[in-house]
């Protein structure tokens, strides 16, 4: 059956509003479908009397030019025909100007957002086949299981003079770049994406599917259609699917974070108790305000009702099923025939026409069998409700009421994106001509100038870069910088170090770290010592075979210090580098903040950091060289003012020993005074000697001349014990172990004093007073050698001309998009474009 009716102008519009309370929209005269105002959307006095009459008329069964009247009605619906050409073509360029706006905003990253339907639902609710029918051609793969697996978003344009459809598939790669391609070429490539996804890991991609199509039965409607959701059996043998599922999901519920769009909500049920995509909606659009709710497959449902009062609550749901300000003030419902469209003997349709044809019958269908079923016939609202076309008109009409409301809030943003490409244009060319020997020396060294600023300004602080983006907290730091790890590899708590949940970076961030060494370091305890160690340390002398303890004490003590203490060395290096080497990042964003950076100079620039990172490299190695010799010394040679500075401790721990070995105390009296004089130091034995000499309280009845016999015999016997004896006495192996810890301890603080002094002095204090010179030097070095290779003259001034002519390009369409909308605001100001309203709802808000 051939489109192209010939049937006469005045009996075709006839025919139109027939066809059209029928829910049909094919126009015989003019060989396409046109679309009129929704009821939901529009509601004039006029309108309500066209469908009132074309009802009456349907009744009486025939449809002549006798019934619509003489030639007075014909040139009212000349006129009217005339106005609504007027109303259509004012209403293509609004669609023109957004799809050029649409085009704009992919190729340039303008930041314009612009209302679109997005298509949400199950797998098998029928969401393709929903699409294609709203198209009104076929394109993709339909049917069970996972069919979508990238969203695809269709740019659909009407077209009157495309007589098949015209799709252009924008390039991933290039998003300026759309490739024509047939319908075939189009599932093809939709197929194989599919294909390719089905066997990768992720098994969806968030990377759209974009197709822009003209066409003279196409809606001027944006659709993006998402992957189906699903709901998986529980169970562990199904967690591949219940990750799909979670991946899915997530991916529909970013798309419908965009406040801008509309969500088709597909529901595959019949009865509205059942909430499974809304479920899903509402956790984002809980009051279903964007929201349009459509049941799919009515066909199927309807023999499934055996009461009329269970369609009537099917066809309009009360408020405690489904509530919420419903766009269209209740659901939709659809019904696509099954079949594709092909040439092939599994083809059903042999082409669209006969495919958007049957589309059309079922929507009769429904509506006869709906009206059987409830035994009365449909209101007129209740049939603006039922098929693909009435959805499809109200989802235009939808979509152009958002785009007239737009529009005003269009205009301010092409204004100031136009002044912003007009900046960067000026910017362009005054770069371009900047591009001399003098001017880029004094460029250089002006970003020399102000980076240093930027770096003393990090570690003097600063709150100007934002904390979360460069901000570390100190696991994050411990991550990336390392940790203090002791031989034990035990890590010191979060909790014990202040500031460790704040994100720091700079001055701060490299206070925190020495804090947290200092913690370290000083809370690190002398190794334990075995005898063998001891044994192993006494050895043989040159002169005799006896034991010297107080070597052997020396040489554990130094052994083990610098076993513990080097590995701490060259963590606090490496930790306070990385901390020194995040401060260019920060510097360079504080640059860009300012308006102070060398954009186009990646040469350059470059140099710059290889630079900083070279000085800040170089100095921590000399600086941790230093501290290395500083270790070196302290554990090579022991001097008993250095290293033992608690002498009284250790005099208690011997005087505590020597207690327990003699109960008596006389003998405890005069072994004290042999401790005093072993000891103590020449200067001030004299002094002790005078006051041992004096009566002693606690050793009432003791001669101090008695004394004298029992300190020889103690002295013997202590040779006797540690000289001539290799036998390890306990009292031997107290006596090293307590110089063992004296001297330990003694290393741990001249290290720990003495490694924060060189590290703020040789490492911190050089980038403040030896890094600019350094710079300058490298700056003034690398103008002298080539100038033309450090700022890459050549290719600049190419990629500039590029820059500029895409801002050219970029300048001219905001320009013209501009001049658009300001023309479709006066117009829509003066009512030549007449917005289509959508009543307020009352009946579920």
């Amino acid at each position: 059956m051939s489109l192209q009716n010939p049937i006469p102008k005045a009996l075709a519009r006839t025919h139109v509003r027939r066809v059209a309370s029928q829910s049909l929209l094919y126009y015989p005269a003019r060989g396409n479908y046109r679309f009129h105002s929704h009821p939901k959307l529009r509601s004039t006095e006029r309108a309500n009397e066209r469908i009132q009459e074309t009802q009456e008329r349907m009744k009486k069964g025939s449809v002549d030019r006798s019934e619509v009247g003489g030639e007075e009605a014909a040139a009212a619906e000349e006129a009217e025909a005339e106005e609504e050409e007027e109303e259509w073509a004012s209403s293509g360029k609004l669609y023109e100007a957004y799809n050029e706006l649409h085009g704009l905003a992919q190729e340039f990253e303008t930041p314009f957002e612009a209302p679109a339907v997005l298509v949400v639902g199950h797998q098998t609710d029928g969401k393709s086949a929903l699409v294609e029918a709203l198209m009104g051609f076929q394109f993709n793969h339909v049917g069970g299981g996972t069919k979508t697996r990238r969203p695809i978003t269709l740019h659909m344009k009407y077209n009157p003079t495309c007589e098949l459809p015209r799709c252009h598939l924008v390039s991933d790669a290039d998003p300026a770049i759309a490739h024509f391609k047939s319908l075939a070429e189009i599932q093809a490539y939709i197929e194989a994406e599919n294909m390719r996804l089905e066997s990768d890991p992720c098994q969806f991609s968030e990377k759209e599917i974009i197709i822009k199509i003209e066409y003279k039965y196409c809606p001027n409607l944006t659709i993006i259609d998402t992957p189906g959701l699903i709901i998986p059996a529980p169970g562990r043998k199904n967690r591949i699917l219940q990750g799909q599922a979670r991946a899915v999901e997530a991916l529909v519920r970013a798309k419908m974070q965009h406040k801008e769009f509309i969500i088709l909500c597909l529901e595959d049920c019949s009865d509205w108790s059942n909430a499974t995509t809304r479920r899903i909606v509402m956790q984002i659009d809980p009051e279903l305000s964007r929201t349009v709710i459509v049941s799919t497959k009515l066909d199927t449902k309807i023999p499934q009702f055996a009461r009329s009062s269970d369609v009537e609550v099917f066809l309009k749901p009360p408020v405690c099923m489904l509530d919420g300000c419903l766009l269209g003030d209740s659901p939709f419902f659809t019904s696509v025939p099954s079949g594709r469209v092909g040439s092939g003997h599994e083809a059903v349709y042999r082409s669209n026409e006969e495919f958007k044809k049957a589309i059309s019958l079922r929507e009769l269908e429904d509506v006869a069998s709906l009206e059987e079923k409830l035994g009365r016939s449909l209101s007129k609202e209740e049939r603006s409700r039922i098929g693909v076309s009435s959805l499809r008109l109200f989802l235009e009409e939808l979509l152009q009421e958002r785009y007239l409301e737009s529009v005003p809030l269009i205009i301010p943003l092409l204004e100031k994106e136009f002044r912003s490409t007009t900046r960067k244009l000026r910017e362009v060319n005054q770069e371009h001509s900047n591009l001399d020997e003098v001017k880029l020396k004094e460029k250089g060294r002006a970003f020399h100038d102000s980076l240093l600023t930027k770096l003393s300004l990090l570690l003097k602080g600063t709150v100007v870069a934002p904390p979360d983006k460069f901000g570390e907290t100190l696991q994050d730091e411990r991550t990336n910088g390392g940790t203090f790890i002791g031989t034990d590899s035990l890590q010191l708590p979060h909790k014990m170090m202040p500031n460790a949940g704040m994100r720091l970076y700079g001055g701060a961030q490299y206070h925190r770290a020495m804090a947290e060494f200092r913690l370290v370091v000083g809370g690190v305890k002398c190794p334990p010592i075995t005898r063998e160690e001891i044994v192993n340390a006494c050895g043989v002398e040159d002169i005799h075979d006896g034991t010297n303890y107080s070597r052997t004490a020396c040489v554990i003590a130094v052994a083990k210090a610098r076993d513990t203490f080097e590995p701490f060395l060259h963590q606090l290096g490496f930790r306070l580098l990385f901390i020194l080497k995040r401060l260019l990042p920060i510097a360079v964003y504080l640059l860009q903040k300012d308006g102070e950076y060398l954009s186009g100079h990646e040469v350059f620039l470059r140099r710059v950091g290889i630079a900083f990172n070279n000085f800040a490299e170089a100095t921590e190695r000399a600086c941790r060289d230093k501290c290395m010799e500083d270790l070196v010394s302290t554990t090579r040679y022991v001097t008993w003012s250095l290293h033992n500075k608690n002498r009284a401790g250790l005099r208690q721990f011997l005087d505590s020993f020597s207690g327990t070995e003699h109960s008596s105390n006389g003998n405890y009296t005069c072994l004290g005074g042999l401790q005093e004089s072993s000891f103590g130091s020449n200067d001030n034995k004299h002094e002790r000697l005078k006051t041992d000499s004096k009566p002693n309280h606690g050793t009432q009845g003791v001669d101090s001349n008695s004394c004298i016999p029992l300190v020889e015999t103690r002295l013997v016997d202590l040779l006797d014990s540690t000289l001539w004896n290799r036998k390890l006495a306990p009292s031997s192996e107290r006596i090293v172990y307590a110089l063992v810890h004296q001297i330990f301890h003694g290393i741990k603080e001249h290290f720990l004093v003495s490694t924060e002094l060189k590290f703020n002095c040789f490492l911190l204090m050089p980038v403040v007073d030896k890094l600019p010179a350094l710079l300058r030097e490298d700056l003034e070095s690398a103008f002298e050698d080539d100038l033309d290779n450090i700022f890459d003259i050549t290719q600049l001034r190419h990629s500039l001309g590029q820059h500029k002519r895409d801002l050219e390009i970029e300048l001219k369409r905001i320009q013209r998009l501009r001049e658009k909308f300001r023309e479709i605001n006066h117009q829509l100001n003066s009512h030549q474009i007449r917005p289509k309203r959508i009543p307020t709802v009352k009946s579920h808000c």
